[in-house]
C-alpha cells in the first residue's frame, strides 16, 4: 500500500488537471525543433596577448569582432585567460578578468602626451614626435653626465644618471634585445619589473 499525503494527493491531481485543462483550452505545446546552438565566439578573431597589468605576464585570449572593412570599427568583445598558457592556465586574476573595461574605458589614452616643466597643460604630440623626443632627451643627457675614465685613468664608459626597467611580459629574447641595447650606451642601472 502506497502511502501519500494530503499535500502529495493535490499537487498530483492539481497538476494533471491544470495540464489537461491547457490542452483542451488549446494551450499545448507545438513539436520542438532541435538546432545546433552557434557559437558565441564563432565569427570573432582570436588573438593570444599578454595581460598588461603586473610581473606575473599572465596569458590572454582577446577575442575582436570586425571584417577589417574600410569604415568598420573592429572592436574586442570578450577576454578570458588562456589555457595553453603555462603561467596561468587559463586562469586570471580579478584585474585580468575586468580587463575588458580597461579597453573600452574613455579616459584611456591611445595616443602620447607631453607636459612642459612648470606646465598645467598636456598636449597632444604624434608618436613619431614622442620617439624624436624621448631619443633627443636620452642624448643630452648621455652626453653632459657620461664617465668615460674613473679615478685612476681607468677606461670605465659609465653613463649613471639614466636607468632602464624592462618590461616582466617580454619574452627572453627581448630581455636579451634590450640588453644589447642599453648596456653598449653605458648605463649601468637597468632592472627587470619582474623581479622588482
Amino acid at each position: 500500500m502506497v502511502k501519500i499525503t494530503r499535500r502529495q494527493f493535490f499537487k498530483a491531481t492539481g497538476t494533471a488537471a491544470a495540464g489537461s485543462s491547457l490542452t483542451l483550452l488549446g494551450a499545448a505545446p507545438t513539436p520542438a525543433m532541435a538546432e545546433v546552438r552557434q557559437y558565441k565566439l564563432a565569427r570573432m578573431t582570436e588573438t593570444r596577448n599578454t595581460c598588461p597589468y603586473c610581473s606575473v605576464a599572465c596569458g590572454l585570449l582577446m577575442y575582436g569582432i570586425g571584417d577589417g572593412a574600410k569604415n568598420a570599427i573592429d572592436t574586442i568583445v570578450h577576454i578570458e585567460g588562456d589555457p595553453d598558457n603555462p603561467v596561468n592556465r587559463g586562469a586570471l586574476c580579478p584585474k585580468g578578468a575586468g580587463l575588458i573595461d580597461f579597453i573600452h574605458s574613455p579616459n584611456r589614452l591611445k595616443y602620447p602626451e607631453y607636459r612642459a616643466p612648470g606646465s598645467d597643460k598636456w598636449v597632444r604630440m604624434s608618436w613619431e614626435e614622442a620617439i624624436d623626443k624621448v631619443a633627443r632627451l636620452m642624448k643630452d643627457d648621455r652626453d653632459a653626465n657620461f664617465i668615460e675614465k674613473n679615478e685612476k685613468g681607468e677606461t670605465v664608459n659609465r653613463w649613471l644618471t639614466t636607468g632602464m626597467l624592462a618590461a616582466s611580459a617580454s619574452p627572453n629574447e627581448v630581455g636579451y634585445l634590450t640588453h644589447k641595447v642599453i648596456r653598449p650606451m653605458g648605463m649601468l642601472a637597468f632592472d627587470n619589473q619582474a623581479r622588482v
